[in-house]
């Protein structure tokens, strides 16, 4: 990866000025009409016209909230696709200082939910009440969809690894700005510890069948958001119906992709009672969560398997069928 930094900071003016000295490449998006804000690392300023952008790529952190390495990972995936000049590489910082995460924040900074109904399932922030993480992101895709902006903007990827992942398997279904930007919107959900089930059904072991959980009784939370639908009595979601959530992720383009040997449980994996009612791996929860949305539900969701990869997010999203779904050649 040292060579490949190196590279970038070489080669970085030929990329029509496309930041890659990560230390610079920050941003400030204000929230609410201000003056709560929050940091994205990009490699391209929201607010300058820029007609050379076709692509956006928007890589969400992972448990530890360490936006500056995503950012590096994403970097890396875009160079690696012959990317950097026509894309705006985003990794919004969902910065906590609350609930045992101790992010340092900034003045205004909004210190989104550490636990509970937490930021990767869209939970209102500690220090601003009408704020969600999945606000912030909404305002990121607000942005790009400006044409005054970004003219020739085509296509906007949203992907996340491991906790990440669970960020984007929630805002796929959930948020509220997909069909109103104008611009196509998929979903990459990487290696995530859980989803959020559209019923009260879960896999049967090995069969490949869905039904009800006979461990129900003893375990009375697996059902319950971010793990299920019920019980959504704050956040981004809670005005939302069950339906509503049901209808708009069958309906939206979503790809799970998933590291072949990711079966360990490393990496803050989730061993609670309603994450192993899913499965007893990251591999084999998004295999069965990937089949029941698509049988289930009538949605058309990719489950691409990484050869060789773990839990490990520059393994996944430099790999090839990444690199194809991230930043397809038009």
């Amino acid at each position: 990866m040292k060579l490949l930094t190196a590279a970038l900071l070489l080669a970085g003016s030929a990329w029509a000025g496309a930041c890659t000295d990560v230390s610079k490449c920050t941003e400030w998006v204000t929230l609410g009409g201000g003056p709560w804000r929050s940091k994205i690392y990009t490699t391209y300023a929201l607010h300058t016209p820029n007609s050379a952008i076709t692509r956006a790529f928007i890589m969400i952190h992972g448990t530890n909230r360490d936006a500056d390495n995503y950012f590096r990972t994403a970097l890396a995936a875009a160079f690696l696709a012959g990317a950097l000049d026509n894309t705006i590489v985003i990794s919004p910082h969902i910065a906590s200082g609350s609930g045992g995460c101790q992010d340092k924040l900034e003045a205004n900074e909004v210190s989104y939910s550490c636990g509970g109904d937490s930021w990767r399932s869209g939970g209102t922030a500690a220090n601003a009440d009408k704020l969600t993480s999945f606000d912030f992101v909404d305002e990121v895709l607000h942005k790009l969809a400006n044409k005054q902006t970004f003219p020739n903007l085509k296509a906007i990827v949203v992907a996340g690894h491991s906790a990440g992942g669970q960020f984007v398997n929630r805002y796929a279904m959930a948020n509220q700005v997909h069909d109103k930007l104008g611009v196509p919107v998929t979903y990459v959900v990487s290696n995530p510890s859980s989803y959020a089930y559209l019923d009260a059904t879960r896999p049967r072991g090995e069969s490949g069948e869905f039904g009800n959980f006979n461990a129900g009784r003893n375990c009375t939370t697996y059902n319950k958001w971010p793990y299920g639908l019920d019980n959504r009595t704050g956040g981004y979601t809670a005005k939302q119906t069950d339906d509503q959530l049901k209808k708009q992720l069958a309906a939206r383009p979503v790809t799970y992709l998933l590291g072949e040997i990711d079966i360990l449980p490393l990496g803050g994996f989730d061993g609670s009672c309603p994450a192993m009612a899913q499965g007893p791996t990251r591999l084999a929860r998004g295999q069965a969560f990937g089949k029941y949305v698509n049988q289930k539900f009538g949605a058309q969701h990719k489950i691409v398997t990484v050869p060789l990869c773990g839990h490990n997010a520059r393994c996944m999203f430099t790999s090839e069928p990444a690199l194809q779904i991230a930043f397809p050649k038009n």
